[in-house]
C-alpha cells in the first residue's frame, strides 16, 4: 500500500480511537473526531483507488458523515436546564416514539448498506448465505423475545392479598393495554433489524465476491443493530420493567463514575470498526478476481 493511504486511515483510525474515549467517559476529547474519522475514510478511499462500481463507497460515506456532523456532541456544560415531567394522566402509549428514535440512530447506517447493496447486488454463494440466516436467527430471535416479554408484563400485574397468614398472588388486568404497547414494541424493533438482515445480506454478497476484510466490516453492522434495538425499546417509555431480558442497553455494563458511558462506548467501537473494515475491504485487492497476466517481454 502506498504511503498516503495508510496514513490516512491510521489518522481516522485515531479520531475514531479519541471519540470512543470521549463517548467512554462523557467528555468528547474533541468534538469532531468522528466526523473527522469519516472524512479520512472518505479521503483513504479515494486515494487509495475506488472500486467499481466507483460512486458506491463515497456514495456509502456521505450519509454517515451527514449523521455524525448532526450529533456532533454538546460543548461541556452546554445543556439546557429545565424541568422534567414524570408521568401524566395520559397513559396512552406513544406508538411512534420507538420507531422515530430507532429510525434516528439507524438511518444513515441503513441507507450506506442499501448503497452498498445496489452496488454489489447479485447472487451469493449458497453456503454464504446459509451462513447469514443463521447468524440473522439470534438477532430475530432477540427482538421476539423482548418484544413477547414486554408485552406480557404490560398486559399483566401481580396483585398480593393477604388472607389469614397467606400471602395470595393473582395476575389482574395490567396497566396498560397490549393493543397499544405490542405495535408500539414491534415499530420500534423494524429499523434494527432491517439493518441487521441488510448488513448480513451484504456480508454474503462481499464474502462470495472474496472481499472478506469488508464482509467483516457488514457482519458487525448486523451486531450494532443489537443494541440500538434495545435502545428503540426503551424509547417507547412503558411503566414497566424492561430489564428482564435486556442484553444490550445502556445499562448492560454497569456505569461507573470514571466510566460512565461503557455501553455506549462499546456500541461507537462497533460502528466504526465496521465503517473501517468496510471502506479498507472495499478498496483494497479483490482476492475473488482473476490475476492479470503481465505482458510478454519484448
Amino acid at each position: 500500500m502506498r504511503r498516503a493511504p495508510l496514513l490516512l486511515i491510521l489518522a481516522a483510525a485515531v479520531c475514531a480511537v479519541a471519540h470512543v474515549v470521549g463517548v467512554l467517559v462523557a467528555a468528547p476529547l474533541w468534538r469532531g473526531a468522528e466526523v473527522l474519522s469519516l472524512a479520512l475514510l472518505l479521503a483513504y478511499a479515494v486515494a487509495a483507488g475506488l472500486p467499481a462500481p466507483r460512486w458506491a463507497v463515497s456514495a456509502a460515506l456521505v450519509p454517515l458523515i451527514v449523521d455524525a456532523v448532526r450529533t456532533i456532541p454538546a460543548e461541556p456544560g452546554a445543556g439546557d436546564v429545565g424541568w422534567t415531567v414524570y408521568g401524566s394522566g395520559d397513559s396512552a402509549v406513544d406508538r411512534t416514539a420507538g420507531f422515530d428514535a430507532a429510525l434516528a440512530g439507524s438511518w444513515a447506517a441503513l441507507v450506506a448498506v442499501a448503497v452498498l447493496l445496489l452496488a454489489y447486488r447479485g447472487r451469493g454463494r449458497r453456503r454464504h448465505l446459509i451462513a447469514a440466516s443463521v447468524a440473522a436467527a439470534p438477532v430475530v430471535g432477540y427482538a421476539a423475545v423482548r418484544v413477547t416479554d414486554i408485552g406480557v408484563a404490560a398486559g399483566t400485574r401481580v396483585v398480593e392479598t393477604r388472607s389469614r397468614n397467606t400471602l395470595i398472588r393473582v395476575d389482574s388486568p395490567g396497566y396498560q393495554d397490549q393493543a397499544d404497547v405490542v405495535p408500539a414494541l414491534v415499530l420500534a424493533v423494524l429499523p434494527p433489524l432491517a439493518l441487521a438482515l441488510a448488513a448480513l445480506a451484504l456480508a454474503a454478497l462481499l464474502a462470495g465476491r472474496g472481499r472478506r476484510l469488508a464482509a467483516t466490516g457488514a457482519a458487525l453492522l448486523a451486531v450494532l443493530a443489537l443494541p440500538l434495538l434495545d435502545a428503540a425499546i426503551e424509547a417507547v417509555r412503558l411503566p414497566v420493567s424492561a430489564d428482564g431480558t435486556a442484553l444490550f442497553a445502556w445499562y448492560a455494563i454497569t456505569p461507573t463514575i470514571a466510566m460512565p458511558q461503557p455501553m455506549t462506548a462499546l456500541t461507537a467501537v462497533v460502528e466504526l470498526a465496521a465503517y473501517l473494515l468496510l471502506v479498507a475491504g472495499l478498496t483494497g485487492a479483490d482476492r475473488a478476481a482473476p490475476a492479470v497476466p503481465a505482458p510478454a517481454a519484448g
